[in-house]
């Protein structure tokens, strides 16, 4: 079978995000149950979309991603049906008779088969259709499943673009497995079953993968060593009572001008890794908005905004935009 072909320009890169999606009016609608069935759907629309899954959170009203959109390559048709089956692991017999038709079609090589390419082709590759994609068939199965129905999402989702390698990387990574510790479910991430740390250490190699990617490893056990160095600053975890820092303890060491180590910030809600636009060095942000005015002719000003090191040390870490508070309530 021919390869479907991927317009590319030459200077596309990967690029990494930062995702969160909040339930409409922020709800605590998610048990464990549904949480699983969002995990595995996550799972299985990203391999889907061909986007790399570098961590995730799955909390009880919304839910973070850390992920990484590649390079658009060809791809051939086997890999296009093996990604379409990925969505369907139980087939219906319909299902099944439709995946016949397709690959007679493909085999063909006519109109109908180039048609099909286009559609699955249009799916992939790009973060809004990946998120799209999880989020209405979310819907639909937590709809059906508690006889609902109506919107499940508050918003579209909110993405912050995020250097795809180094520290911005871990740092956001970070940031998105210890929201359950923020949330005061857990003392140690480990112990939250839709995180993609604990995914990771309860064997799921794909989960593993973005870990050792996100660290630059080669191998598990040296990623699980560094990245959980990276959480809990050399192994100072959260022991019990100190599940998070609060919002005025975190304003008096500001207002003192004492530092708190960057894995117990992590430990707060901090606005940057919401609603920086852009988070990586200095460098990265101006490259990104120097080629987003290229692309759009805007040519509004705008500022690189370094993150303040009176809160802690962010080893030169950046943003596009300012929000309008530095530090959020925590939760």
């Amino acid at each position: 079978m021919r390869a479907a072909r991927i317009k590319v320009r030459p200077e596309e890169l990967e690029a990494a995000y930062h995702v969160i999606s909040r339930t409409v009016n922020g709800e605590r609608l998610f048990d464990d149950v549904s949480k699983e069935v969002l995990r595995k759907q996550i799972w299985q629309v990203s391999d889907y979309c061909g986007v790399q899954i570098v961590t995730y959170a799955i909390l009880d009203n919304h839910f973070h991603l850390v992920v990484v959109i590649p390079r658009k390559t060809l791809v051939t048709d086997e890999e296009l049906l093996r990604r379409y089956r990925v969505l369907y692991p139980c087939p219906t017999r319909y299902q099944t008779a439709r995946f016949e038709v397709v690959t007679a079609e493909l085999a063909t090589n006519g109109s109908r088969a180039e048609e099909w390419r286009r559609r699955q082709l249009a799916l992939m590759g790009d973060l809004s259709n990946f998120v799209k994609l999880v989020k209405q068939r979310f819907s639909i199965w937590f709809n059906k499943s508690h006889s609902r129905f109506g919107t499940l999402w508050a918003e579209r989702f909110k993405s912050n673009l995020v250097q795809p390698l180094g520290l911005a990387l871990a740092t956001a990574s970070a940031y998105t497995d210890l929201n359950p510790v923020r949330a005061g479910m857990v003392n140690d991430p480990k112990d939250y079953r839709f995180c993609g740390y604990a995914d990771a250490v309860a064997g799921n190699e794909r989960a593993r993968l973005g870990i050792m990617r996100l660290v630059g490893s080669e191998t598990w056990g040296d990623a699980q060593k560094a990245y959980r160095e990276k959480l809990f600053s050399g192994g100072a975890s959260a022991q019990e009572g100190e599940a998070r820092i609060s919002d005025a303890q975190l304003q008096e060491v500001i207002k003192t001008g004492g530092k708190l180590p960057l894995a117990a910030v992590l430990r707060c809600r901090v606005r940057y890794f919401t609603d920086g636009a852009i988070l990586g060095s200095q460098a990265f942000v101006r490259m990104q908005v120097e080629a987003y005015r290229q692309r759009t002719g805007n040519c509004q000003r705008t500022s690189v905004h370094a993150l303040p090191n009176d809160l802690a040390d962010w080893h030169g870490l950046a943003t596009l935009r300012r929000p309008r508070e530095d530090v959020a309530a925590i939760g």
